[in-house]
């Protein structure tokens, strides 16, 4: 099926503005749902009308902070709506954006994920998942986070980085294929091509801001050991695909 229109949950976050400029790159139509356009997900309103039209939908909603039981319930109503929303509209499939690892999570926003793939596959639309590694431009989201001081304490765990745009255009590419993966194939991940920790990214974010970055080990963090062990970074099925963190951070204004 040759899929000309889509809509995007979440359009105006991180990621879905890379999704929205790659479509139209493409030269898709392309419908941008989020409460700026008009458009909930959570409360359904404005959805119908969204969809009406629209042949696929890439959602890359997300919810704004790690608290385990709000994310869920986010995710749990998002998936819902878009599931039942969209095959009332005759909406023929869904592509999500999910998180490399997610199937080993116990606790956090990541578990959280974990509840959002799961349902939405229980749903009457078709879904394809793409895992993502942790984007570059969350790294220094983490020094924000640290606001009032000249030294920030970020976790020195494993991650393989990689640009939302680098993302986006692998969910794309995901989304219009014209097969979906074969049952009992591994789920496509796209991650970056340098492994590092995440305060080693930080250090160099640090640099430009005049912080100082201190890794620590990360303990109080949802899953940490998870971590510490590997458990987020790509299989070796992943793609792996640049700029480098560096490389993406050098061509930031």
């Amino acid at each position: 099926m040759s899929i000309t229109t889509f809509a995007v949950a979440g359009a105006t976050g991180r990621l879905g503005r890379h999704v929205v400029d790659v479509l139209a790159e493409r030269g898709h139509r392309v419908v941008p749902m989020s409460r700026a356009t008009g458009v909930d997900i959570i409360t359904g309103e404005g959805l119908a009308e969204a969809l009406t039209g629209v042949e696929a939908i890439i959602d890359v909603a997300s919810w704004h902070a790690s608290d385990q039981e709000a994310a869920t319930e986010f995710f749990r109503t998002s998936a819902r709506n878009l599931q039942e929303v969209g095959q009332k509209a005759g909406v023929a499939q869904i592509a999500v954006a999910s998180i490399i690892g997610v199937d080993k999570a116990t606790a956090g926003f990541v578990a959280a994920k974990k509840v959002h793939e799961e349902l939405l596959l229980s749903g009457p639309l078709p879904v394809r998942i793409l895992r993502a590694a942790q984007f570059h431009e969350f790294v220094g989201q983490l020094l924000d986070w640290q606001q009032g001081g000249d030294v920030a304490y970020v976790p020195a765990l494993p991650t393989q980085l990689v640009a939302c745009r680098t993302v986006a255009e692998e969910l794309v590419d995901l989304a219009l294929a014209p097969d979906a993966p074969a049952p009992g194939t591994p789920v496509p991940e796209i991650a970056g091509p340098r492994r590092e920790t995440m305060a080693e990214a930080a250090r160099l974010v640090g640099a430009r801001r005049g912080i100082k970055v201190v890794g620590v080990d990360g303990s109080g963090m949802p899953d940490a050991e998870i971590a510490a062990n590997g458990g987020f970074l790509p299989g070796p099925h992943a793609k792996l695909a640049g700029p480098t963190f560096q490389e993406w951070l050098d061509a930031q204004p």
